[in-house]
């Protein structure tokens, strides 16, 4: 076999792509320097010919001495029977125990009695061979939406957490803001009120403000600590609220820091014994991954936000721990049980407002390089390759994301403990969980440091479709997979027949004549909505806002942008069910109650609509493939979370779901509303 030919044959058995259908319909190839980085990335060797033959059939002997797969799916609860190659002796110990849970000695077939939900061990035994299966038992699906809400159909509001205003914050939305908003929501009949991710950010890093770019994505971003309600300190204060349009992220921060730093001082001189107590049983339930995030955030602080410059000896948790020098891990916790708390309370008041759901959360794909997840489960990552993406509609040049990838090989080594720490937390307190792209479950693009081309990389899909059943279940929750762009066939119909709902935006549903799908016509299995943080709002929509930015940024010329306009008009007219001539008599509220009324009336189960659409913003939240060039996450919503669910619009969009049965509220005349 030519050296060419072996490495093809080492990244096909290892599940890298040997090409892909980019945006514009091409195949592209996976290059043979592509195949060697994304392989080294996995902790193989490919440093030479030689060694890339030696792999491979390393990795093939390994395969063919298998008595039965390294690792299988099955369904919890239930007996399952596995085919094994010839008599062995087996025994199975449940995760985190050594004690056999079941045993015997067969030919052919190994029996499993009913197993529990977990990550669990399956030995074999035949002659002097012993091997070990995992075994992940899971339950056929995820929670639906009527097992989690008691009903077939609801819908619900989407918001920037950071962009809310109130007469009690210091400039950047806080969880009581949150909690305010979902009761006032649940009162107009939304049964989930929707947030951008809120995971940890990094004390350090002061610079970032993106939620899709997260230090660790299993705990909290501090930044929305409520100062006014802190546990046993409610006379805390707030910092002054900062005027204008845009988040001033700097002042807030230096505000908002110093007092929680004065907060915690008199949390340790003043604190009940309850609270105490509470504190203590907080960190030992979050045991090692909680105690390793507060060393992170505390060396951080010290040594700079990326681990990787650190000191060598401070370069894994381990040897962290062994050199000692750690000295505000304390103040790291009590930040981590006060977020973890007023979210838990947002998430109780959202439910005791009347929400079937409650809060809607988002787990972002990745967390970043240089952060505390990487730091901690280093040993699990790919190494010199960051996630991405391909060009695609969100952004034509492609994306590099700067995220840590977990490597397949290296993740089921540790069986999967650091993502189902992650998933085990953002689950503790919501009632959706959306899984942002979730395409990265069966296929993840990755972008090698050395300047190689992008490839994919396949992922274990059923095992990892599994493991967020276990937690879903555990937590009752229903999972969203926001499955946009260029999906492999057949992804969908998988994750919908695992219980997962399909993520459908609006904006990207269309026929091949170009025309927009109709509501009726939308997936009955997923969560519908026009657009997204990424998307136009429907009044940038309509004015052409998107165009005029892409045009600004040299996107596209001055033929593109008048091509694109013609486009956008005739879309608008589609939506409206007008013809182009008519779009004079029209604006944009009519185009968002035209959407909205289609969306509740369509089949899908859940229906999601934008605060910034109810109040007609016009701007993005986010921009994607820019950084500063557009105000990406600085926007603020501009009206008061106090006011929010009592405008008239908001009533009247309510009234749109109310009209279509997607809530309790009693059915009113549209002439009450303007």
């Amino acid at each position: 076999m030519t050296a060419d030919r072996s490495l093809a044959a080492l990244a096909r058995f290892c599940g890298v792509f040997d090409r892909f259908l980019d945006l514009e319909g091409v195949m592209r190839p996976t290059s043979p320097d592509t195949q060697r980085a994304l392989l080294r990335a996995n902790g193989l060797d490919v440093g030479s010919d030689a060694a890339v033959r030696d792999t491979l059939a390393a990795l093939q002997a390994e395969q063919e001495e298998r008595l039965i797969p390294q690792e299988i799916v099955v369904t919890c609860d239930t007996p399952n029977v596995l085919r094994c190659e010839g008599e062995v002796d087996w025994h199975l110990t449940l995760e985190e125990t050594t004690r056999p849970f079941a045993r015997g000695t067969i030919d052919g077939e190994i029996a499993l009695p009913p197993l529990p939900a977990g990550v669990h061990h399956l030995h074999i035994q035949s002659g002097k061979r012993r091997q070990t299966t995992t075994v992940i038992s899971a339950p056929a699906r995820t929670p639906s939406l009527q097992e989690s809400a008691g009903k077939e159909h609801c819908w619900g509001v989407v918001a920037p957490l950071y962009g809310l205003q109130s007469r009690r914050n210091a400039g950047l939305g806080d969880f009581e803001d949150l909690a305010q908003l979902a009761e006032g929501l649940g009162a107009q009949g939304a049964g989930f009120l929707g947030i951008n991710p809120v995971h940890a950010l990094g004390w350090a890093a002061q610079d970032t403000i993106s939620p899709y770019s997260p230090s660790h994505r299993g705990f909290l971003n501090t930044a929305h600590i409520a100062l006014d309600r802190l546990a046993g300190l409610p006379d805390a204060g707030s910092p002054v609220r900062a005027e204008g349009a845009l988040i001033d992220y700097a002042a807030h921060s230096q505000a908002h820091r110093a007092a929680l730093r004065t907060a915690f001082d008199r949390f340790q001189k003043s604190a009940s014994d309850a609270e105490k107590e509470a504190l203590t049983r907080f960190t030992q339930e979050g045991g090692a991954a909680l105690e390793t995030f507060a060393l992170f955030e505390d060396l951080s602080t010290r040594l700079g936000q990326d681990w990787r410059h650190w000191p060598e000896e401070k370069r894994t948790p381990e040897a962290a721990r062994a050199s000692g020098a750690a000295s505000e891990t304390g103040f790291h916790l009590w930040l981590q049980w006060v977020a973890d708390h007023q979210l838990q309370e947002a998430q109780r008041r959202a439910r005791k407002g009347g929400m079937a759901l409650g809060l809607y959360l988002d787990l972002a794909v990745g967390a970043r390089l240089d952060g505390a997840e990487a730091w901690a489960a280093a040993d699990t990552l790919a190494q010199g390759v960051s996630l991405g993406a391909p060009p695609d509609h969100l952004s034509p040049a492609g994306q590099n994301w700067q995220l840590a990838a977990y490597a397949p090989l290296k993740l089921a080594a540790r069986n999967y403990q650091p993502l189902r720490q992650v998933l085990r937390q953002v689950l503790r307190h919501c009632g959706v969980l959306r899984i942002d792209h979730a395409l990265g479950l069966n296929r993840s693009y990755w972008i090698p440091e050395d300047g190689s081309p992008g490839g994919y990389i396949r992922q274990p899909f059923q095992s990892l479709m599994a493991l967020i059943a276990i937690e879903a279940q555990r937590a009752g929750a229903v999972i969203v997979g926001e499955d946009l762009g260029l999906v492999p066939d057949g992804f969908r119909d998988t994750m919908a027949a695992k219980g997962f709902y399909g993520y459908t935006v609006l904006q990207y549903e269309k026929t091949k004549a170009g025309r927009f799908r109709k509501a009726q016509d939308l997936r009955p299995q997923s969560l519908a909505c026009f657009g997204t943080h990424d998307t136009p709002t429907i009044r940038g929509f309509w004015t052409g806002c998107d165009i005029e930015w892409w045009h600004r940024l040299d996107w596209i010329d001055d033929a593109g942008k008048g091509k694109a306009q013609e486009e956008r008009k005739a879309e608008k007219a589609d939506l409206l069910g007008v013809p182009d001539a008519q779009l004079t008599q029209r604006d944009a509220s009519d185009l968002r109650d035209k959407v909205h009324g289609d969306l509740a009336q369509g089949p899908a189960a859940l229906v999601a609509v934008q605060l910034d659409d109810v109040l007609e913003v016009e701007e993005a939240q986010n921009l994607p493939g820019t950084i500063d060039a557009h105000p990406n996450w600085r926007r603020k919503i501009p009206v008061d979370v106090q006011e929010i669910a009592t405008q008239d619009v908001m009533k009247k969009t309510a009234q749109i779901m109310a009209d279509a049965g997607r809530s309790g509220l009693k059915v009113k005349t549209r002439k009450e509303f303007p």
